[in-house]
């Protein structure tokens, strides 16, 4: 089942009504307890959407036609943290509770876990991201992050260089990697060739960066969840600009940029979806219509950019086009 919340300029802050019109929200709900944690939907318009059910250890996939749902298990013990559609179709999540990356078939729905070398410890694996090569590099909060080889399943785990802390993560258009420490403050760039990551320090201290994305120039995007602002580093030039998202408690989560380079973050103080222009330098805020919605990953395909509602078992799309 589902209900539809059609939000047409539903809320705005220092934006105008225009530009308020031109998003259109749908709510989707999932099973309860589900609480759904990070979301990837298809590439294909209308294909299915997958979500982390962290609080039922399984993957989810919503068929947005019909607004049904469906969970598979995957396996005892399990808590899913990220979730992404790889360049093989398929869903491959990482799982704090099974110390593995898992892959699942999207048509079968069969369960091919990988589970971190012997000796690795507890990792607290958070998010994955793959580069243009096809290896699947991923995070873990307790001080690691690592890569994975699909074709041949070697796997290796590299020691972060600032300990714990390695959180959000992923590829720009160059297709290099850059990972963000929520626990260090900092973002760091990895060589995909060597593993090496170098760090990159952030002008706010402290600012606890936690989600990352690159827009279509290869400028990384950091939310940063201390701080309160939405900042931007320039690769090319080494340099670095913030913005303090609107309101008095300000709580960045997740960020996400869409095919038009707007900038979508993730706001657990206003408890709100943000949309950032970066040309206008501009927030317009969409409210959710429960409260303590805490979305924690967004991510989108043409036309459309989907989130997750952790703290009310749904998903919410918010279409472009």
């Amino acid at each position: 089942m589902h209900w539809k919340a059609w939000v047409l300029g539903f809320a705005f802050v220092a934006a105008g009504a225009a530009m308020a019109a031109e998003v259109k929200m749908e709510r989707f709900r999932v099973p309860g307890g589900a609480r759904p944690h990070d979301v990837a939907p298809a590439p294909e318009p209308g294909g299915p959407v997958w979500y982390t059910a962290q609080g039922h250890g399984a993957l989810g996939v919503l068929y947005p036609a019909t607004g049904q749902t469906r969970q598979i298990p995957l396996g005892r013990g399990s808590a899913p943290h990220g979730v992404i559609v790889g360049p093989d179709g398929a869903p491959w999540i990482t799982d704090s509770g099974l110390n593995a990356t898992v892959r699942v078939d999207p048509k079968s729905f069969a369960v091919t876990r990988y589970p971190l070398p012997e000796g690795s410890g507890y990792a607290n694996l958070n998010t994955a991201a793959f580069d243009d090569k096809g290896i699947l590099w991923f995070t873990g909060q307790a001080g690691i992050y690592g890569r994975l080889d699909p074709a041949t399943g070697a796997l290796r785990v590299f020691d972060a260089p600032r300990g714990r802390g390695p959180y959000g993560v992923a590829r720009t258009p160059e297709g290099d990697i850059y990972y963000v420490s929520i626990g260090g403050s900092h973002i760091a760039r990895i060589d995909t060739t060597t593993g090496e990551a170098r760090v990159i320090e952030p002008p706010t201290r402290q600012q606890g960066a936690r989600r990352v994305w690159a827009d279509s120039q290869g400028r990384i995007w950091v939310s940063e969840w201390l701080s309160g602002q939405l900042s931007r580093y320039a690769p090319k030039t080494a340099t670095w600009q913030a913005w303090r998202l609107p309101g008095e408690a300000p709580r960045p989560y997740a960020v996400y940029v869409d095919e038009q380079d707007q900038v979508w973050v993730s706001d657990f103080g206003a408890n709100a979806m943000l949309r950032f222009d970066p040309r206008s330098e501009r927030f317009q805020s969409f409210p959710s219509p429960q409260p303590d919605a805490a979305i924690r990953q967004i991510l989108g395909r043409p036309g459309e950019v989907w989130a997750a509602e952790s703290g009310t078992d749904h998903l919410v799309v918010y279409r472009t086009q």
